[in-house]
């Protein structure tokens, strides 16, 4: 296995919210219209986004990183994932395969309450229409806890896709390191994720226009979040310094 170190505790939430910021309002148009393809690539098309998700979101990756560098980026660079298509792809559907799972489930109790809906008022059927809200009922609970399980799954691989992007892991190296460093930083992470859907609430309160202001300053969050545990460049413009080792739960760490 190649090791890639890691450091734990390394996180700072408010820090990286508040660089995401000073990143998206310094180049306001290419976050923006970034941010509104990446939404739209991995959210608007059911299962294709899926597939998408890792190329796509390494694009994103290797922006606000170069960014962070001082070295010069453009729209285009957003699908320089597409060069590493089949393992961030891989590593993309294995992070999101709760969700997918989940999505499936969730199809299928439709389903069953649109057949259960449609049985006739008559008695011989009655049992059936009861055997149909019941599975549904079960298929709903399942799907409920396989969501909270997906994120808790989603967050501990997060950092897999940019590990593949700039260390050039193996599928399994990248997931077995991102879920090593967000064991290690599982505090951070936490309160990052709250600021986050914050950030994601301003946006939708904000109508449209904040919403796709609050998306690539979220997103920009999660790559700098990933820079403070994977200090691999010098990213001089920024400040990533991690705060004291204790500060948000360090639980193990990087060898």
């Amino acid at each position: 296995m190649n090791k890639v170190e890691y450091v734990g505790g390394a996180i700072d939430a408010g820090g990286c919210v508040s660089n995401a910021w000073t990143l998206v309002s310094g180049k306001f148009g290419l976050y923006v219209g970034v941010g509104f393809v990446t939404l739209l690539l991995i959210g608007c098309i059911p299962f294709v986004g899926t597939l998408l998700f890792g190329p796509v979101m390494g694009g994103f990756y290797y922006i606000v990183l170069r960014d962070m560098r001082g070295e010069p980026v453009d729209f285009g660079m957003m699908f320089k994932g597409f060069e590493k298509f089949v393992p961030l792809m891989v590593a993309g559907l294995i992070q999101a395969a709760p969700s997918v799972v989940a999505t499936v489930l969730q199809y299928t109790t439709d389903l069953s309450r649109i057949a259960g809906g449609r049985t006739p008022d008559v008695n011989f059927y009655q049992s059936t229409g009861d055997i149909f809200a019941g599975i549904s009922v079960v298929i709903l609970v399942f799907v409920i806890v396989l969501s909270l399980i997906g994120i808790v799954w989603s967050i501990s691989l997060q950092f897999a896709v940019p590990l593949i992007l700039e260390h050039d892991l193996s599928v399994v190296d990248a997931l077995t390191t991102s879920f090593k460093a967000a064991l290690s930083n599982v505090g951070g992470l936490i309160l990052l994720i709250i600021l986050q859907i914050l950030v994601a609430i301003l946006g939708i309160v904000a109508l449209c226009l904040g919403f796709f202001v609050a998306i690539p300053v979220v997103y920009a969050a999660s790559a700098i979040a990933y820079s403070q545990v994977f200090p691999f460049f010098n990213r001089s413009n920024m400040n990533t310094a991690p705060p004291p080792p204790d500060a948000y739960g360090d639980f193990s760490r990087g060898q």
